[in-house]
């Protein structure tokens, strides 16, 4: 492996198969994202643009899951710390952007629980395999924050508006079939496949026309494009939602293991103004 890799050291890199990348999130707590690796997801983009030997990316995740989301050290952070707000919201938005403009086919292959930057990721990706067990879920409303990172740019386009609402505003969790049956996800398979037809799709498109596979990703990466205005709207309000009482409370309801009381927050946030 080239050391062009040796900046994301969170992150894992093999090459399964000829001109194809595959980056393994590996971490404890199901693949959590801790501070670092949010930043990898978020630089690593355009090195594999430059990279010759890729001609696809295939992620995954390591163990019993794809990624079970941030950590609670990382979302504390975010709360607390006006600073770290301004540069996880750059991440986020480079992760997303970075998936979206990279020129080369993104596969990403999920199982078990996929949520947070990591679901950012796979859902971006341009062919998404996951497991019929498979547990999706947009969790920014349970937290107290506006759905932002990818959900507002591309669920509606996937699965249509009636059912991105639904689901971003309820977070309700979804199979990886009832993903696929509602267009989310590209292809579910049984859970014990999900890695094997994740690289036999990469596979099979590194051997294909780059210039003719780019040339199309790109094309279609239009329909995501024209909705950036609305992306940029939901990162603002998702990270300026971090510094409220609702995310405060949202936080410490996941800790706690219990559901959160926003009604009653909201209600002391608005008698101290």
């Amino acid at each position: 492996m080239s050391d062009r890799y040796d900046d994301f050291p969170t992150l894992r890199f093999e090459r399964p198969a000829l001109g194809v990348l595959r980056i393994v999130l590996d971490a404890p707590n199901l693949n959590a994202v801790n501070p670092r690796m949010h930043r990898d997801l978020a630089e690593v983009w355009p090195v594999i643009d430059r990279d010759p030997q890729t001609r696809v990316v295939l992620i995954q995740g390591e163990g019993k899951a794809f990624s079970a989301g941030g950590t609670f050290d990382l979302l504390q952070e975010m709360a607390d710390n006006p600073g770290v707000r301004t540069r996880v919201l750059h991440e986020a938005r480079a992760m997303v952007l970075g998936v979206l403009d990279l020129s080369k086919p993104v596969v990403s292959a999920m199982h078990g629980p996929a949520v947070g930057a990591g679901l950012a990721v796979g859902m971006m990706a341009d062919i998404s395999v996951v497991g019929r067990r498979a547990t999706i879920v947009d969790g920014h409303t349970r937290l107290g924050v506006a759905a932002g990172d990818h959900a507002v740019l591309c669920w509606p386009l996937l699965c249509g508006m009636a059912k991105a609402k639904y689901y971003l505003l309820t977070c309700e969790r979804l199979t990886g079939e009832e993903a696929e049956r509602i267009g989310l996800v590209s292809l579910a398979v049984d859970d014990d496949q999900v890695h094997a037809r994740g690289l036999e799709v990469a596979t099979s498109l590194a051997t294909g026309s780059s210039d003719a596979l780019r040339a199309t990703k790109s094309s279609l990466n239009h329909w995501y494009r024209l909705q950036l205005p609305a992306f940029e709207a939901s990162l603002a309000h998702e990270f300026y939602g971090f510094a409220s009482p609702s995310a405060q409370e949202g936080i410490a309801a996941i800790r706690e293991k219990r559901r959160p009381d926003f009604v009653a927050v909201e209600a002391r946030h608005r008698a101290e103004i």
